[in-house]
């Protein structure tokens, strides 16, 4: 038997594929088809089943385009329901791969739909259980993600304690929990880094397992949840409905365009210009009207937060080299309508003799000069809430990415903005958001908080220049 935790960073999320005398099955795939169907060749295996523990919000899953591959049937749980055909399984329904067994266990909370699957080896013991969003390491699922008119965020916190105190806590202390996400994912707010864990450890340590009563429980895991991303109710759709193949969105988002063949396109459709270069390069050159998204951060979930609309056309710049991979993670949330992308990257647009421009940006030292002749300057931080309070500029204001799209006549036009962050992603992406939207005295502050604290006065410091 094996079992293999397939480890996706950007996007904190746990596959799974298991593998027993020639049989596999995959739990929570992601949208590319190619790395379980590589190991099951590399096994000699048969991918048999497609688990799925609920329909996922923050990814768009490959389970459509796997069974359609290998001839697996993609099972979910009881409640689940489905534009394509799908095994619903019963609570205690067993499914057989190879010597080994997984159990349904409804495990409702999360989603009505969600479900623990319990795996059994070859001589009857329990041996681990792969709980998608039901249970994390250190955390449980959010439960607020389900709502509807008729079923509130508590009655879905108490299925949830129902479902971990009837279902899952009764089960040996030695069984591994393999869960769906990590620390990172929004699906969450206190996952620890580690991926996997025993269950005793789990009842010992994890918040959520500590209440004493239901209505602890739920005050406890409601308390703190931020809004949930907007791409998230887009992509459980998704999941439910079906989607384009993966091979499809690939080939489409992948042409090569010359840069007047680029031009031409953005403009035929009014596509968004995505640059996913490094911050301080994008800084340096840019086309103009671009968004930079950088490729080596969180770049999914910053996509699926600032983009709405799923269906926008997007046209991108890469680094050389990484056009597909940005197609690739683009796909991952449901963002399938890339139109191709700039032949060459941005020098060569550069060399093609088009307009360019650039963004100012400062390193903290420059800052605090600038700020110690001026402290009523406009300083704007776009880290998170919980972030500034712990430390902050003092006066700046807090203006959250995730919510920059909503907050925008919040941000003076006549005047200069100094925007940070914790290490200047955040700040650059939200530079390049307002500069395209026509702020023209947008300045980034190279390095972010981290470099900046020391060099100025921090939360407690009282500015009595913006108090007049």
């Amino acid at each position: 038997m094996k079992i293999e935790q397939i480890y996706t960073g950007c996007l904190a999320q746990g596959a799974y594929y298991i593998e027993s005398r020639g049989e596999a099955a995959v739990i929570d795939p992601l949208r590319e088809t190619g790395p379980y169907v590589r190991k099951a060749e590399q096994d000699g295996a048969q991918i048999k089943y497609v688990f799925e523990t609920h329909f996922h919000a923050d990814f768009v899953s490959g389970h459509i385009d796997l069974a359609q591959k290998t001839g697996a049937t993609i099972v979910y749980g009881p409640n689940a329901r489905t534009n394509f055909e799908a095994h619903v399984a019963a609570d205690g329904e067993e499914f057989t791969i190879g010597d080994v067994r997984l159990k349904v266990l409804h495990t409702p909370g999360h989603t009505l739909e969600s479900t623990t699957y319990l795996l059994i080896d070859g001589t009857g013991r329990d041996r681990a259980i792969f709980t998608g969003d039901t249970l994390f390491i250190g955390d449980v699922g959010r439960p607020d993600l389900a709502i509807k008119a008729d079923l509130t965020e508590h009655d879905l916190a108490g299925m949830l304690y129902d479902s971990l105190h009837r279902k899952i806590m009764p089960l040996a202390n030695d069984v591994i929990v393999y869960p769906g996400h990590g620390a990172g994912s929004a699906c969450g707010k206190n996952m620890s880094k580690e991926t996997t864990d025993t269950l005793g450890n789990q009842k010992l340590f994890n918040y959520a397992l500590q209440a004493k009563t239901k209505e602890e429980f739920i005050e406890k895991v409601l308390d703190g949840l931020s809004q949930p991303p907007a791409y998230f109710a887009k992509n459980a759709m998704m999941n439910k409905s079906g989607y384009d193949s993966i091979d499809t969105v690939m080939e489409r988002g992948t042409q090569a365009l010359s840069p007047e063949a680029f031009e031409a396109a953005v403009n035929e459709v009014e596509a968004l210009v995505l640059d996913v270069r490094e911050a301080q390069e994008f800084a340096g050159g840019l086309v103009p009207n671009s968004i930079n998204i950088g490729l080596n951060g969180q770049f999914a979930p910053w996509v699926g937060a600032l983009i709405p609309d799923l269906k926008q056309p997007i046209a991108l710049i890469t680094p050389v080299g990484k056009e597909e991979e940005t197609v690739l993670r683009l796909a991952r949330v449901g963002y399938d309508h890339c139109i191709g992308y700039l032949e060459g990257g941005f020098e060569s647009w550069k060399a093609a003799g088009k307009e360019v421009d650039t963004v100012e940006s400062v390193p903290a030292e420059e800052l605090a000069r600038r700020l110690a002749e001026d402290p009523a300057l406009t300083v704007v931080d776009v880290r998170r809430p919980a972030e500034y309070e712990a430390e902050h500029v003092a006066c700046a204001e807090n203006v959250p990415l995730d919510y920059l799209n909503d907050h925008m006549a919040e941000i003076p036009r006549d005047k200069p903005v100094y925007l940070h962050c914790a290490g200047g992603y955040r700040s650059m992406v939200a530079a390049s958001i307002l500069k395209a939207r026509g702020f023209d005295n947008v300045i980034d502050v190279a390095g972010g908080f981290g470099a900046i604290k020391g060099l100025v006065p921090t939360t407690d410091f009282v500015c009595q220049s913006k108090q007049k």
